[in-house]
């Protein structure tokens, strides 16, 4: 074999390597010595290969593909990538939110959905999950709601009790959480479930008109999910179940699909709308904005390196392009921060530097230095100058996107419409879109999970917090709790056991 046929082992910095077996040492007995330089350097290195994982969505993996525009919306925004016949490339990532990086992906958690786009205007991403709603509505309670569902500080174990605390005591949960334990709280693929952005954001076509838009991504393959029994045998059988079925069927050549829809409301429309169209944990009624076409995401391409390609895959929703911009939404307006506060802490100032994040546009910007800085800069490296460095060009990027609000500075909850309740549309969800099935799937899913160590006084305020849902609902969730206290997890017992037979004495 040739030397150009052979691949040989070198130093990170491309001098052959001697051994990939032996270390230097004195004699064939005698200690390691220090000069052994390849020695050194894969040990430093080895120690120093793990990034820090997701606060949430530590667990997931993606692919690569496209996005090409079917429909035509150029009449609500001028964005390049969604004007007709534009294809972009793109890369997609999923996840589960509470579990970390081992963790199983078949447990019961939403499901996170992220893109991104590179454009012919720059990078645009979005983030977002399997269920069009969210756990809270504004930023304060994020950091608090993650740490809820993560683990004890004191036997670092979840812990179902500290859950169902957290969201007895916020009632905004209870859409999310209705979506959380219903049957797409746990989908079979990630090729099987649906996408959404969750947020409202704002288009704005080419004459300066603004709109307020919802994003969603139906899968072109069907909603298919796991029931909680299916679920935990696929824990025993396989924690990696859905990333191998990503990775397998898009190496086999069966490449998913998701269609993309938005839905449109006329900028005018919010203000007095029955229900704050900017709350996180609110869905618009297709019957008031009906679903638009607008394109085709289809993944065909796995990575070649995971850590490179995915793992430091940084999505922020700061990125938005010419004709897109945020909306009032809260959860929106702090996430345009805390994501790429995230991805500078957890991968380094430079992170945009790394090729799956790099866009495809040139780049003229004043940052520079840090750590992994390899982009060259010239010259001047500040503004304004007359120096002949890049400048502004509202001409170009158009006016950016703007809404108006008035009234003095406060903190407080979203009150200024009719509806602005916390549990009409999970009863709705319950009552007008779930089957017998699925509403007896639900029932088995809550009780399953207050029976795991769920103890007074929150397990009473769950039972409240599900009659508040809905009054049946609650009914047969606390009469299911009753008749199978003696069929808890042993685990639980100990702890759980006092509260069953208290709320046993009060029946």
């Amino acid at each position: 074999m040739t030397d150009a046929q052979h691949v040989f082992t070198t130093t990170d910095a491309g001098i052959p390597v001697e051994s990939d077996e032996h270390s230097l040492t004195a004699g064939p007995g005698g200690p390691i010595l220090l000069q052994d330089a390849y020695l050194i350097e894969q040990m430093a290195q080895f120690n120093r290969e793990r990034i820090p994982e997701r606060q949430p969505h530590a667990k997931g993996s993606g692919a690569f593909g496209r996005f090409q525009v079917t429909g035509d919306v150029s009449a609500y925004t001028k964005a390049a990538l969604f004007q007709p016949g534009a294809e972009t490339e793109l890369v997609a990532r999923f996840s589960t939110v509470a579990g970390e990086r081992g963790s199983p992906d078949t447990w019961r958690d939403p499901r996170g959905f992220a893109l991104k786009f590179y454009t012919s205007e720059g990078n645009y991403d979005m983030v977002g999950n399997n269920t069009p709603v969210f756990f809270i509505k504004d930023p304060m309670k994020f950091q608090h709601f993650i740490r809820s569902q993560k683990r004890l500080v004191s036997n670092n174990l979840r812990d179902h009790d500290m859950q169902w605390d957290f969201w007895t005591l916020s009632p905004e949960s209870a859409h999310q959480v209705t979506w959380l334990m219903g049957d797409r709280g746990i989908p079979r693929t990630w090729r099987h479930m649906n996408g959404y952005t969750s947020h409202t954001y704002m288009w704005v076509n080419a004459e300066g008109e603004e709109f307020w838009v919802k994003y969603t991504f139906k899968t072109d393959q069907g909603v298919e999910y796991f029931t909680q029994h299916e679920a935990d045998q696929m824990c025993a059988v396989d924690t990696d179940y859905h990333t191998r079925d990503l990775w397998e069927h898009i190496r086999d050549g069966e490449h998913p699909s998701w269609t993309m829809y938005v839905q449109v409301m006329p900028y005018a429309d919010a203000a007095d709308y029955r229900f704050n169209p900017f709350d996180l944990t609110k869905v618009w009624p297709h019957g008031d904005y009906p679903l638009v076409e607008v394109g085709r995401m289809t993944l065909d391409r796995n990575p070649t390196d995971n850590h490179a390609e995915i793992e430091q895959a940084a999505f922020q929703p700061n990125n938005l392009v010419p004709g897109i911009g945020p909306s009032p939404d809260r959860m929106l307006l702090a996430r345009l921060f805390s994501y790429a506060d995230a991805h500078r802490y957890r991968i380094g100032v430079n992170y945009q530097q790394l090729p799956v994040n790099a866009p495809i546009v040139p780049v003229h910007t004043y940052s520079k230095d840090g750590a992994m800085a390899f982009r060259k800069r010239t010259d001047p490296v500040y503004a304004p100058n007359s120096k002949g460095g890049p400048a502004a060009d509202v001409g170009r990027y158009g006016t950016p996107p703007t809404w108006q609000t008035d009234g003095a500075i406060t903190r407080s909850a979203y009150v200024s419409h009719a509806e602005d309740d916390d549990w009409g549309q999970a009863g709705t969800l319950v009552r007008e879109v779930m089957d017998d099935a699925a509403r007896e799937r639900l029932v088995d899913n809550v009780v399953g999970h207050l029976l795991n160590g769920v103890t007074e006084p929150v397990l009473n305020r769950a039972f409240e917090y599900w009659h508040n849902v809905d009054k049946t609902l609650g009914d047969r969730i606390m009469q299911g709790v009753l008749d199978k206290k003696d069929e808890m997890d042993p685990k639980a017992g100990e702890q759980a056991n006092p509260a069953r037979e208290s709320m046993q004495a009060k029946a």
